[in-house]
């Protein structure tokens, strides 16, 4: 009874698994996922001192305690955006909803790159020095580049799915 249910759920998700699209969207997922965990930008104070902005904030180079100055935006901009292309790959029988939140996830990463921005100005400003990215601060726009191939993807399928009814 149970190996009956097991296979039924993977024969189910196998056909997801298997598009191209899925792995697209997979790849974006993981390199939304590493931001939380890297440094996006490096700022210098008037004495040249380093800090550290990343997902909750801006903290002091070397040194563990309080932030600086807290970036909740950005963690809750990456957190929805991990729970929206999740939702996407598991909107893989409805495509053209799939289509739609997949474009919704690309605006969603270009206002992630855009709050980032912010925040390094404001910050930079804050402490009146200056500021340079890391190359994780791309990742956002390389995961709306997967996003728009999944989307490509995903059209492909549907014109498919329009031509065999055709035929029909």
């Amino acid at each position: 009874m149970i190996l009956n249910i097991f296979n039924f759920a993977a024969n189910k998700y196998q056909i997801m698994i298997q598009r191209i699209q899925t792995l697209y969207l997979i790849v974006a997922d993981l390199l939304v996922v590493s931001l939380l965990f890297l440094p996006l930008a490096v700022l210098t104070d008037k004495s040249g001192i380093f800090y550290h902005l990343n997902a909750t904030g801006i903290f002091k180079d070397g040194v563990a305690g309080a932030a600086i100055q807290n970036s909740w935006p950005i963690m809750g901009l990456i957190s929805l955006i991990l729970v929206a292309i999740i939702f996407t790959i598991f909107q893989f029988r409805n495509r053209s909803g799939q289509i739609k939140l997949a474009y919704m996830n690309i605006l969603l990463l270009i206002c992630l790159m855009v709050v980032i921005c912010f925040f390094a100005w404001n910050g930079s400003n804050a402490l009146g020095g200056s500021y340079y990215f890391k190359l994780q601060t791309s990742f956002p726009l390389v995961a709306a580049i997967f996003t728009y191939l999944a989307i490509r993807g995903i059209a492909k399928d549907e014109n498919l799915v329009k031509s065999i009814d055709r035929i029909r």
